[in-house]
């Protein structure tokens, strides 16, 4: 006998992250957007939610590498995919870069995102410190877009709870975020830390708090996240972030087609039509040779086993592996795992997630080849002083006072919202960049990669710029960190 199948009376709903965090992740962000273009009206037929389609690294990818113009690629999509939004994913203060920016550009950048088509701002930062994404959410709301605040997710030990990362901790959070006036949350487990039984846990607390739609987005490195998106599901979960297969798993999302199976006959089935799915895929596979030279082969399993142990993101290992390489010291890479641990500590146990991930792995490595702190990188100096934000607990005040001493830029730490500290910028990169800055996007490009992207403007202007080039050089123009 046949069982009953029900009717989706709450079904999942789905955001596609193919053309963005998708290639980004197993591809090193370098899908074209040519490429996209040949399913582009089929995926915007298919129901999803949203697709994130900018944001992450594209900006930077597609300058550096591609010889795209950023800001292009959002219009040229909105061609072809009319009724799905674009959402895209925004670093708070930081934008598309890696340093904090002054708000004057934070805002205009927003401003401009959505110009060009951008629908949903699914915004974070990497201290979970809220104050770094607030002139975003300001400029996001004025222009009449959705304000998506992210959590980002991190453990203290092997599962939820310990020191920092509890249930309270989240739960507290997510209602932050929606006094902040996010119009949706989204739990942003960027390492595939979320084990399945906290995810429902986490997300049965969190739903009974808040009243916004709840987002989870995962990552399938550590092969927890197809588990623990079903179980987030079951707790009630709002909207899950996967990609199309090819372009799943490892240190991607989960696959699409496997939810939309797995659901099929419950309350929860997607609606999304499993064929025309399958038929999209064939479209990734057939382009496969151009981009597969970027896939990481270099071990058999499709998973980061060491990531449930050392909670240490496969992006952050390579990084610590390509630092060691260049010092001739790779095989110390076991000893950094342990330092990496105990420097997060040291620094107030931060998420390991862009910028901070990076200036964590640097400093373990100092530590480990010169003495702990004995060389300290000017970014650590900057996060212990307050620059990036409050930490999620305190930094021990004799060793603040130990990595501070004689910093040219202040030692003792500052209290208010790292923002205040910076000068606007924009009025003197337009006076820097002179006549290649023919646009605010150009400007703004500008300001994000200074080097890089100045190279892209003269190649994309290069038919009518006079000899010699362009950008006027302003004696002691400072960067702001």
């Amino acid at each position: 006998m046949n069982k009953i199948e029900k009717v989706p009376t709450n079904p999942i709903k789905v955001q596609d992250n193919t053309f963005r965090d998708g290639h980004q992740s197993i591809y090193a962000t370098r899908m074209k957007t040519e490429d996209m273009l040949p399913i582009a009206e089929e995926m915007d037929s298919c129901g999803f939610h949203a697709m994130e389609v900018w944001g992450g690294a594209t900006f930077d990818t597609m300058h550096r590498f591609l010889g795209e113009d950023p800001w292009m690629r959002p219009k040229i999509l909105k061609k072809y995919i009319t009724k799905t939004p674009f959402a895209m994913l925004i670093r708070g203060q930081n934008l598309v870069g890696y340093r904090h920016y002054a708000d004057d550009v934070v805002r205009m950048f927003v401003d401009k995102a959505c110009e060009i088509g951008i629908d949903i701002f699914r915004c974070f930062d990497a201290l979970n410190d809220f104050r770094n994404m607030e002139s975003c959410a300001e400029r996001i709301k004025a222009n009449g877009k959705e304000f998506q605040g992210a959590v980002c997710y991190s453990l203290t030990d092997v599962r939820l709870g310990g020191e920092v990362y509890t249930l309270e901790y989240f739960v507290a959070k997510a209602k932050e975020l929606e006094q902040m006036g996010a119009d949706a949350v989204c739990i942003k487990d960027m390492a595939g830390l979320l084990s399945p039984f906290d995810a429902y846990d986490l997300v049965s607390a969190i739903k009974k708090e808040i009243k916004v739609p709840l987002h989870l987005h995962s990552h399938y490195t550590s092969g927890m996240a197809s588990m623990t998106y079903l179980k987030a599901i079951e707790a009630g979960v709002d909207v899950v972030d996967t990609c199309l297969a090819p372009f799943a798993l490892r240190t991607s999302m989960p696959a699409i087609e496997p939810l939309v199976a797995a659901l099929q006959g419950t309350e929860r089935a997607t609606g999304i039509d499993l064929h025309k799915l399958l038929v999209l895929g064939e479209h990734l596979e057939n382009i496969a040779p151009k981009y597969n030279h970027l896939l990481a082969n270099h071990k058999l399993s499709i998973i980061d086993n060491g990531v449930l142990a050392h909670q240490i993101p496969g992006g952050m290992i390579s990084n610590l592996t390509g630092q060691l390489k260049e010092m001739n010291a790779l095989d110390r890479l076991g000893e950094i795992y342990i330092e990496v641990v105990q420097t997060r500590k040291d620094m107030g146990y931060p998420p390991l997630v862009t910028p901070v991930s990076q200036i964590i792995g640097a400093q373990a490595v100092l530590n480990v080849l010169f003495g702990r702190y004995v060389r300290v990188s000017n970014q650590l100096k900057d996060l212990v002083l307050g620059l990036y934000g409050r930490t999620p607990l305190p930094i021990d005040p004799e060793l603040t006072k130990k990595i501070l001493k004689n910093y040219k830029r202040g030692e003792e730490p500052v209290k208010g919202r790292p923002a205040d500290y910076l000068e606007p910028e924009i009025e003197a990169a337009r006076k820097q960049i002179g006549n290649l800055g023919r646009t605010d996007e150009d400007v703004l490009a500008y300001i994000l990669y200074p080097a890089t992207m100045e190279k892209f403007l003269q190649m994309k202007y290069a038919a009518d710029l006079p000899a010699g080039g362009a950008v006027k050089n302003i004696p002691g123009k400072k960067v702001a960190a």
